[in-house]
């Protein structure tokens, strides 16, 4: 199946103060989850963040917050995004039937999101190289959870050169400067 921008949007989870500097690979996983937030924005995929204990955990990072104007995000106590009413509003309102997810941690947030997803009905679609763990064990047995899940797993290139489709697309030059 094609992945394209109608019905299509994404859902950043958790990319905070606090739990961002302890993943495995903190730089990598801001800078995968920059280019994708600015290709989806480029393209003009509704994108929409959370924030999970942000009492606790800080706030979303300054890395993040900045590529978006106007940054909004909804606070969250249980791990799964998807029981939030915010998040559920969301996809109703842009008839989301696609859900592009990145963020953090892999094994648990990421997880459930993406499995109570596809339990309601949708196309998650987890971009392995714009989530991460504090471990690389728990992301690359959630990485093996999704796949036994049929969930669909791809690269943050691969999916913004998917949803742009085609070279003659206006946002192709914005996105593949963002890559290189």
């Amino acid at each position: 199946m094609r992945i394209t921008r109608e019905n299509t949007v994404a859902l950043i989870i958790d990319l905070q103060e606090k739990l961002v500097p302890v993943m495995r690979t903190p730089k990598e996983v801001i800078n995968n989850n920059q280019i994708v937030i600015s290709g989806l924005k480029e393209l003009g995929v509704p994108t929409i963040f959370s924030q999970q204990y942000p009492k606790g955990l800080g706030e979303t990072i300054e890395e993040i917050k900045s590529l978006v104007e106007n940054f909004t995000s909804f606070d969250k106590a249980d791990f799964s995004c998807y029981g939030h009413e915010m998040c559920k509003s969301f996809l109703n309102a842009h008839e989301a039937k696609n859900v592009i997810i990145t963020g953090i941690e892999s094994h648990i947030c990421v997880l459930q999101t993406a499995l109570d997803l596809k339990d309601a009905g949708y196309n998650p679609i987890v971009v392995v190289d714009a989530v991460d763990s504090r471990k690389k064990l728990d992301k690359k047995i959630a990485l093996r959870r999704f796949e036994s899940e049929g969930i669909t797993l791809t690269t943050y290139e691969s999916i913004l050169f998917e949803l742009a489709g085609s070279a003659k697309e206006p946002a192709f030059k914005a996105i593949s400067k963002l890559i290189k």
